[in-house]
């Protein structure tokens, strides 16, 4: 069995498998932020969950040994680095998350407990704040439920 069928999430994010739809996390980190928006099945393999998605239920759910193999692989921690970037820049970029209610909300709740999982605490801190700023920057319009699961997917 090869690492990319035995490890689907490590092979991704280490830029040598593909997700679902065939694509590398390289491609994935190129797309626009028009496409970020509109496309909805790549946020569960660029930030994976031991549980299953709501949204994407056919999407791959993390193991505890693909967490440590993740935890452990340069190349995939780039990867979670450089995601977390590309995904700060199009929260900083946009404005239409910065409402009551959207689906990206959902988003960073994964994104910031993926990252307290796969890169450790202080990453995920570190993208709560980011997205606190850009709430408070805009007048504080993101509902206090979305806040409060920030919160708890941060470790805060």
């Amino acid at each position: 069995m090869s690492s990319s069928t035995a490890a689907p999430l490590l092979a991704f994010l280490a830029g040598t498998g593909r997700d679902g739809r065939g694509r590398l996390a390289a491609d994935v980190l190129d797309f626009s932020d028009e496409r970020l928006e509109e496309v909805h099945d790549y946020i569960q393999w660029l930030f994976p969950l031991p549980t299953r998605s709501g949204a994407q239920p056919g999407a791959p759910i993390l193991t505890q040994a693909e967490i440590d193999a993740i935890r452990a692989d340069g190349q995939a921690q780039d990867t979670l680095k450089r995601a977390s970037e590309r995904m700060l820049r199009f929260y900083r970029d946009t404005g239409w998350w910065l409402t009551t209610f959207d689906h990206n909300h959902l988003r960073i709740t994964r994104i910031i407990h993926s990252l307290r999982l796969l890169v450790g605490q202080s990453a995920a801190r570190r993208f709560h704040s980011a997205v606190l700023d850009m709430n408070a920057a805009a007048g504080s319009p993101v509902n206090g439920r979305s806040l409060a699961y920030w919160s708890e997917a941060a470790g805060s």
